[in-house]
């Protein structure tokens, strides 16, 4: 008969109830406010005389975004000259000393401003095989600060300023010809003119002079940045702030950052958000869009910081990225951060920001350290050097393994080492007492690595089967995988805890997770060192937290008693006594289960449990657990009487009944708070930006491999403690898995909320008469809204794949992009697009050997873009009256040549003289190729028929956008 030893039950210890409610509510107290962060903006303030004006910002970005008005549209003028206004009307009611403002009106004490309304600069540049000549349009305002140069340097060609030198900030006012505009850039747009209203009152004046460029012509190759390079006021700048929107609402989020100094300035922002993860994400080229900031950063040399909207991707570029579909708390969120930062900037008293004084004029403005950097429930901003992260991972890396290898060296000199511990010998080595300390080994790396492929097999399977649901549906997604990991660990847990009960499970899966993130944190420092990516930063907290907890585990063991002291107290009976306490599956008798361990060896993972021929269903119920874990003796008849300490949970090793039984609670807050927090953030933020690019073509295996990645650490510090959850948590997502899962394999993708789009072009070939309407996207979606348009009903439509996206096209309505307002007669489209092409020869005495040269003028009615296309190669092409760059941006053609030429001019119905050369090898080879003009005005109903119609029919889950910079295009065939 066995006899127990009472205890009173502890809310505190290691037991199932206090484990699942204590790990259950730290989940859900950390990922709710997690969550709130990410859907809930913070509220926009009423308007005050002290800083912005949020009610008037508001405003702005209602007139801003009344129509659509990219570069080659009638509305981008109207916009320009309403900006121009909007700066006199703010420069006249801040009295600031400014051309507007005459000298008698102007109040003295504030900054001079100077507005720069840019009709002279242009700029020829290359990239890969397309070459681009641009005319600017850009408006620059200048704020002299306290510091500067005090000379107008920029009148006098050639003078540079000197100084510390000054601080740019960015918007572009251009928008797609499918979209409004209202976050691209619009929310950048009039955040900028508040910054010129904040500054240019009393109290505000910059210590460093402030640029801010609104430029025109970022959509379509990021002209706009470029030729604002060619300005003599591009000198003064040497940080900058570039705003701007890749998603359409939300947040703004910190996209990436030149360097920890600059970055410094963001954390005066009150909303801060962003992680270092998506700079990486541009460096390795899985972010596939750019902003102005390669441009800034890369291209001028400047220090500074990029700051945009990244969600919800689905209203980018379309319709409803307009004022209706963003908030006061998104523009209060960017306007908040812009001035915080700005702030940062311009009162910077340092040299260089690294105690290096500039040269004068100097335009590259040094380089600082690289950083790392994340915000902390929107509220808290770190940031620090990479350098640091480095040392302090290498640190981690040596000092983690020697410490627990140490600790082991003395427990193991104190005879207290029970891991991997089989037996140890009494009574001169006779008998032996079984410890079974390889019990629990070998659970992490099964239950971890079945759990996890579960979880990555869901991801396969959803991209199998219903590829694009995390477009409209990434939360079911999330469900799905978490409930379906955190069941099968569980379970998986439970069997190995029944199967071989151990004391040792805390500390073997410990161990077990520090190896693991040990290694994965050699991958993070590796890219650290090498690669300057401090994407990996977590891992440092990760391995940190995991290792703290595992040391622990070793130092429990010094609350055991001597491995010797403990095998004495059984004397002649070790083994027997040893056994009936130590194992759930007991035999009859301790002197059999000895005898049965001696023939077959220490029982395994992986021993059946049938192993043994004395082996009943009386075994599994000799002893039973009540709801605490505790011990409650049953009664066998002729049982030896044996103390059952109360101490010991179930059927575990009868030495761990000295462990305590508080230390798991600091070993899971010392793992799972920084954690959850840490890899929450980055996964919903990782998920927000790419759950809806695969309507892009990006992959969407992807998408669902990165939030697997994401439950697996996110839900990996429960593995050592899940063995004792009840089963209520787990059922209840046993039943989520089920629901989500079923959703989310028949579920449709798309709503009118979450949309799918769709890219839209017309092409139309004036020599033949063939006109073209066509859809690029994702099937078998696009072929199902082509259906659905009137004028493509019974046609033989054509699609065929276009890289990682399907085209179908159709005969289109007839365009009338020349339709005048007063309803005179449109020109025939023989006349939409003019050239004339010839070979001339050049006075250019180096390159007489060469008499492959042609000059083609071409122009355009009522456009202001023409495109030049050869069906081989160019090797130099020249545009008269273009400037050249050579220092910033060289002509580097490459050997495979240029195949296109994008020919932009602030005119309309420009001509351009261009001046081309071909391999001088293929004398008698003629130059063929096509001149294009495109249209990209689509505010006015009924100039672009085939548009309407497919805006009118689609479904209302599909959005349009453009394909390319026109929506029209018109093209004539040439050859020299």
């Amino acid at each position: 008969m066995a006899l127990s030893r009472a205890r009173q039950w502890n809310p505190l210890a290691f037991n199932r109830w206090p484990v699942t409610v204590i790990i259950t509510v730290l989940y859900v107290a950390l990922l709710v406010p997690i969550l709130v962060v990410e859907h809930v903006l913070p509220s926009a303030p009423s308007s005050t005389d002290a800083g912005p004006d949020i009610d008037e910002a508001w405003l702005d970005l209602q007139h801003l975004t009344r129509e659509f008005h990219p570069y080659n549209a009638h509305n981008s003028d109207e916009v320009r000259s309403w900006l121009l206004t909007r700066i006199e009307d703010i420069l006249r009611e801040n009295k600031s000393p400014s051309s507007f403002v005459d000298s008698t009106a102007a109040d003295q004490s504030r900054p001079q401003v100077f507005v720069f309304d840019d009709n002279q600069s242009n700029l020829t540049i290359v990239q890969s095989n397309l070459g681009v000549y641009f005319e600017g349009t850009n408006i620059m305002v200048y704020i002299r600060g306290r510091d500067d140069d005090k000379r107008n340097w920029w009148e006098t060609p050639g003078l540079e300023p000197s100084g510390r030198g000054g601080v740019l900030v960015n918007a572009h006012y251009d928008s797609v010809a499918t979209g409004y505009g209202a976050t691209d850039d619009g929310v950048g747009v009039v955040s900028c003119l508040q910054l010129i209203k904040y500054f240019t009152t009393p109290g505000h004046e910059p210590l460093r002079g402030l640029v801010v460029l609104f430029n025109n012509g970022e959509e379509d190759f990021l002209n706009g940045a470029r030729v604002y390079s060619q300005h003599p006021i591009s000198k003064l700048p040497h940080t900058f702030l570039n705003l701007e929107g890749a998603g359409a609402g939300g947040r703004a989020t910190l996209f990436r950052t030149s360097d920890t100094e600059v970055a410094r300035s963001y954390q005066r922002s009150p909303y801060p958000f962003g992680t270092v993860f998506s700079d990486a994400g541009f460096k390795l080229g899985m972010i596939r869009s750019q902003t102005d900031y390669v441009v800034f950063e890369g291209d001028l040399g400047l220090r500074g910081l990029d700051v945009a909207f990244m969600e919800p991707r689905a209203r980018y570029h379309t319709n409803q990225d307009d004022s209706k579909h963003t908030s006061l708390q998104s523009l209060w969120h960017m306007l908040s951060a812009a001035v915080a930062t700005t702030e940062g900037l311009v009162f910077d008293s340092s040299d260089d920001f690294e105690g290096r004084p500039q040269g004068p004029g100097k335009v590259p403005s040094g380089k600082g350290s690289q950083a790392v950097w994340f915000d902390l429930f929107g509220a808290t901003f770190a940031v620090f050097e990479l350098h640091t992260l480095f040392a302090l991972s290498v640190t981690l890396l040596i000092v983690g393994p020697l410490a627990l290898l140490i600790t082991s060296i003395i427990l193991a000199n104190s005879d207290r080492m029970y891991l991997f511990g089989i037996s140890i010998s009494v009574d001169e080595g006779f008998e032996s007492v079984p410890l079974r300390g390889w019990r629990g080994f070998t659970r992490f790396p099964f239950i971890f690595v079945t759990t996890t492929a579960g979880t990555v097999a869901l991801a396969f399977l959803f991209a199998k089967v219903n590829p694009l649901i995390a477009h409209s549906s990434e939360y079911a997604v999330w469900s799905t995988m978490i409930s379906a990991w955190v069941f099968l660990a569980w379970f998986l847990s439970r069997i190995a805890n029944f199967v071989r009960p151990s004391a040792l499970h805390r500390v073997y899966v410990l161990t077990w997770m520090f190896v693991l993130t040990w290694v994965l944190l050699v991958v993070a420092t590796v890219f650290e060192n090498r690669d300057d990516i401090a994407s990996g930063y977590f891992m440092i907290f990760y391995t940190f937290g995991i290792f703290l907890a595992t040391w622990i585990s070793y130092l429990e063991l010094f609350a055991l008693p001597k491995k010797s002291e403990y095998a004495s107290q059984f004397g002649g009976q070790a083994s027997r006594r040893a056994s009936s306490s130590a194992s759930r599956l007991l035999t009859p008798s301790a002197e059999s289960a000895t005898s049965h361990q001696e023939d077959e060896g220490e029982p395994s993972e992986s021993t059946s449990l049938l192993r043994g021929r004395r082996t009943t269903f009386a075994n599994y119920t000799r002893v039973e657990n009540n709801e605490d874990g505790q011990t409650t003796p049953g009664e066998t008849e002729g049982e030896t009487d044996i103390i059952v300490d109360a101490n010991v949970y179930g059927f575990e090793q009868g030495w761990s009944a000295k462990l305590p039984t508080w230390t798991w609670i600091l070993q899971f807050l010392l793992i799972a708070p920084i954690v959850i927090i840490l890899v929450a953030q980055l996964g919903l933020l990782v998920t927000a930006g790419v759950h809806q690019t695969g309507q892009d073509g990006s992959s969407v295996l992807s998408t669902y491999l990165l939030i697997a990645i994401f439950t697996t650490l996110l839900f990996t510090p429960t593995l050592p403690f899940l063995h004792r959850f009840t089963y209520h948590v787990p059922t209840f997502l046993f039943f989520v898995f089920t629901a989500t899962l079923i959703y989310n394999l028949v579920a449709f993708p798309f709503s009118s909320n979450n949309r799918l789009k769709l890219f839209f072009v017309q092409e139309v070939d004036i020599d033949t008469g063939v006109n073209h309407a066509s859809l690029t996207g994702i099937p078998p979606f696009v072929q199902d809204a082509v259906s659905s348009i009137p004028s493509a009903h019974g046609q033989n439509t054509s699609c065929v794949w276009k890289a990682d996206r399907m085209q179908c096209s159709w005969e289109g309505l007839t365009p009338h992009v020349l339709l005048k307002p007063d309803g005179s007669s449109e020109p025939p489209m023989e006349e939409w697009v003019r050239y004339s092409a010839k070979r001339v020869t050049r006075d250019d005495s180096k390159n007489n050997d060469n008499k492959n040269h042609a000059q083609i003028q071409i122009s355009g009615l009522d456009t202001r873009g023409c495109i030049l296309t050869f069906d081989n190669p160019i090797t130099t092409f020249h545009v008269a009256g273009s400037a050249v760059d050579e220092t910033r941006f060289p002509i580097n053609i490459t050997p495979e040549g240029i195949h296109e030429i994008r020919l932009w001019s602030r005119t309309w119905e420009n001509e351009w003289t261009v001046d081309v050369e071909w391999n001088p090898d293929d004398t008698n080879k003629k130059l063929t190729g096509k001149a294009i003009c495109f249209w990209s005005d689509a505010n006015t109903p009924g100039l672009i028929p085939a548009l309407d119609e497919v805006i009118q029919y689609s479904p209302d889950w599909v959005a349009i956008t453009k394909l390319e910079p026109g929506l029209v295009k018109a093209s004539r065939s040439f050859a020299v």
